[in-house]
């Protein structure tokens, strides 16, 4: 077998080694949470936040975790200004009152040894309701770059804004919110 051969298979196999417990935080620049809801019931409005932090426990050996993701509820993004600075106001996400958005794990969820979803809570505009995100992806090992552990993952689920009090605009702006985040972890210093 050629040596560069050999050496592709290596590599892919460390790729997809499970991981083994560790701890690591959410890395900003390749962590991103976007939301879509409809408008009109003809339209698609989509946004995002462009700064979170967090920290991840996991154990896929274990089958277990824990998650706590904080996103800057002020970054909110919808690439038009105007719009953003409605969104960020007293009537929707009130970014003065309550800068912060958190979800925080109180179960992992396997199936045939994968990470399925996550159950926890999401905390916005001061209330906590129950969330729960399905996990769509998720891959650890060592990149071949660094040699860390790294983790990365694609996940999404759905809320009603109306449980967090957001009444704005109903029922021309719909209720039920589409998240998607892509996420990706390196090692806890």
């Amino acid at each position: 077998m050629p040596r560069t051969r050999r050496l592709t298979l290596l590599l892919l196999a460390l790729l997809a080694a499970p991981a083994w417990a560790a701890t690591y935080r959410l890395d900003p620049g390749h962590t991103t949470p976007q939301f879509a809801l409809d408008h009109l019931w003809f339209f698609t409005e989509r946004g995002r936040f462009t700064r979170v932090e967090g920290s991840l426990e996991y154990d896929a050996g274990q089958a277990s975790g824990r998650l706590e993701v904080v996103i800057d509820a002020r970054s909110l993004d919808t690439d038009n200004e105007e719009r953003d600075a409605i969104l960020k106001g007293p009537d929707w996400f009130d970014v003065e009152r309550y800068p912060s958005i958190v979800f925080r794990s109180q179960r992992f969820l396997f199936e045939q040894g994968r990470l399925a979803a996550i159950e926890g809570s999401l905390t916005m505009l001061g209330v906590a309701q129950p969330m729960r995100l399905e996990i769509a992806r998720i891959q650890c090992g060592s990149t071949p770059a660094s040699a860390k552990q790294t983790c990365s993952a694609e996940a999404h689920g759905t809320l009603r804004r109306s449980r967090f009090g957001m009444h704005s605009g109903l029922p021309f702006i719909g209720d039920e919110v589409r998240l998607r985040i892509q996420a990706r972890t390196f090692p806890q210093d």
